[in-house]
């Protein structure tokens, strides 16, 4: 018999909803590795583990956190997915992570699915099992233990059934395409990634390209839920060694892809959105946040007509024409829905009959030249940047930074742990904040650029929404310390974007005629 090929399941649902309990008695494994995530009792990260099922078909496992402080981790894991598997608690029955989750799901496009219905030994199933079908309509729901055992195997016959009515990546032609999720180094290994493989293949010896910064790569070895394999197909959790750059040049949300795929970074997406059900149209101007891939970024919309928009984005993302991309509000941060790709190096443009009319011609695979833009509103030029050399020791830290995320360290332990005495690294970050990659907010505290942009955006929205922002407001809606809020609000008020007021902060006065505050500068 024909060895079936690899589909990825992701887990869903609110948060100690049972799931990783459920994953760790199907396969044996337990997805929560962190020492945090054990002492806290909850999942923080994403988790992975390989599941046989009654046919002998193997299925990839990506198991998300249900905390609603990190809907955005759960996105990074569910883009890779084919179908899910969405548990609700029978004591708890449908709860707000269970929606929020299957609208994520809805804006991937993954219809396909079971639901489980965890603790049936603690409370009657039956309320759980009867609001979750009226929630996603015709999906199997199966009623399960993960500590008595209790409906294991219905549930791995329904997985089965499932698995075999969606068609694999594996099945699509294309060149290699890995979103990566996690970098590290291995003693006597190097440099490795990991990542769902969502198209082609990738062997040892296969040279690779790394967005969106251009690196080149080498594969030195591939490995499937810790297996060596000689090549890896679309729709498996892959592994690579990477000879060339180093660990910390490559992070979550980067793109590691054969040489001859089309992918560029792109600051606009053209594409078809589908909101969720009530929802009211996006006016020209929302800020939301866009995630593709294991990679997000704040965007403004800009309507086009015929159900199509354009998302102006303030970081790059490394789309293809088809993908799917999820639509989150910023502030208060909710799932709005999501969208298809349909032109991923789109002009900047408004809407138009002939804008519309291409698309749809795109979307069919028929697409006329791209209009002219009209030369009375030629597109601007990118203002020049000054582009000093950047040598290893600013990349290392540039590369920190970026890993540091949302928490950066500070300037004295970045040093350190760029293996560089305080004023190497000094120079070096002046070089960084030169060619726009950190920006310093504080006199011993620097963020990677794109990171910066993302949070200083919802420290404006939460201005917009409440009419000011304080220490203690910014650090709740951003699940960050006291350190960081301050770090952040004093910035936008050196920028001139906010004003202090007592504990307060709030927007300067808009100029006369509308329009949103200033931008802050990136460098």
């Amino acid at each position: 018999m024909t060895e079936a090929l690899p589909l990825t399941l992701g887990t869903a649902g609110h948060i100690d909803h049972g799931k990783t309990a459920l994953i760790r008695a199907l396969t044996g494994r337990d997805t929560d590795r962190l020492p945090e995530e054990k002492a806290r009792g909850i999942s923080i990260a994403l988790g992975y583990a390989r599941l046989e099922l009654p046919s002998g078909r193997a299925l990839s496992v990506v198991d998300v956190p249900g905390h609603e402080r990190f809907v955005r981790t759960m996105v990074a894991g569910a883009t890779g997915i084919d179908c899910y598997l969405l548990c609700v608690a029978a004591d708890d029955g449908v709860m707000p992570q269970t929606r929020e989750h299957l609208a994520v799901l809805r804006g991937l496009g993954v219809e396909a699915g079971v639901v489980a219905v965890t603790k049936a030994d603690l409370a009657d199933p039956s309320r759980a099992l009867s609001e979750a079908r009226e929630l996603v309509g015709d999906v199997e729901a199966v009623a399960v233990s993960a500590r008595t055992g209790e409906g294991l195997g219905e549930l791995l016959a329904a997985l089965d059934r499932v698995a075999a009515a969606v068609a694999s990546r594996a099945e699509r032609a294309g060149p290699a395409v890995l979103h990566v999720d996690r970098s590290f180094t291995l003693r006597g290994i190097g440099t490795v990634v990991t990542g769902t493989l969502w198209s082609g293949a990738v062997a040892a010896g296969d040279e690779v390209r790394i967005l969106p910064r251009g690196l080149e790569a080498r594969v030195r070895s591939v490995q499937v839920h810790d297996a060596p394999v000689g090549r890896a197909l679309a729709g498996q959790r892959v592994a690579l060694a990477l000879a060339g750059p180093s660990w910390r040049e490559i992070a979550r949300g980067d793109v590691v892809c054969a040489p001859d795929a089309e992918l560029e970074p792109t600051y606009r997406i053209d594409a078809r959105l589908e909101l969720e059900p009530g929802l009211p149209p996006l006016e020209r101007g929302t800020r939301v946040q866009v995630h593709h891939g294991t990679r997000e970024a704040p965007a403004r919309v800009v309507p086009l007509g015929g159900g199509f928009a354009q998302l102006r984005l303030e970081a790059p993302l490394v789309p293809r024409a088809g993908d799917r991309v999820v639509l989150r509000r910023i502030a208060p941060p909710d799932t709005l829905g999501g969208g298809t790709v349909v032109d991923a190096a789109p002009r900047r443009h408004g809407p138009s009959a002939e804008v519309v009319a291409r698309l749809r011609a795109l979307e069919r695979g028929k697409a006329p030249p791209e209009p002219q833009a009209p030369a009375a509103a030629p597109e601007p030029p990118r203002p020049a940047r000054p582009a000093p050399e950047l040598d290893g020791a600013a990349l290392r830290i540039a590369a920190l930074l970026r890993a540091d995320g949302e928490r950066p360290r500070a300037d004295g332990d970045l040093a350190a742990a760029a293996g560089l005495e305080p004023a190497q690294a000094a120079k070096r970050l002046a070089a960084l904040r030169a060619a726009g990659k950190v920006v310093r907010v504080a006199r011993n505290l620097h963020y990677d650029a794109e990171v910066l942009e993302g949070l200083l955006g919802r420290v404006v929205a939460i201005c917009e929404r409440d009419g000011s922002a304080t220490i203690a407001s910014v650090r709740d809606e951003l699940g960050t310390s006291r350190r960081y809020a301050q770090a952040l609000l004093e910035h936008l008020d050196a920028e001139k974007v906010t004003l202090r007021r007592g504990d307060e902060h709030v927007l300067r006065r808009r100029p006369a005629g509308g329009g949103s505050p200033a931008a802050p500068r990136r460098a």
